[in-house]
């Protein structure tokens, strides 16, 4: 049996909720540049993270990890606060 070297994805967005119990919201925002036009306009998208300890709150920059699957939409965890 060999072990694999995954490679984790990484992202940084803002809380957005912290609501749940051990989960918050976090919301990633991206730049995009229109293929005809050429504007660049905001696309966002919200994670939802493990937070085990409830640490982080509404307004914090956080960084959070790839991880196993906690529950049907939760499979990122929170690595540490920016």
């Amino acid at each position: 049996m060999t072990t694999q070297n995954h490679i984790r994805r990484t992202l940084k967005g803002i809380v957005v909720s912290d609501k749940m119990e051990k989960t918050i919201v976090v919301r990633v925002d991206r730049i995009v540049v229109h293929p005809k036009y050429g504007k660049r306009y905001v696309r966002s998208k919200k994670f939802h993270v493990h937070d085990e300890k409830k640490t982080y709150k509404i307004g914090d920059v956080v960084t959070f990890m790839e991880c196993r699957p906690y529950s049907k939409t939760k499979r990122w965890r929170v690595m540490e606060i920016n």
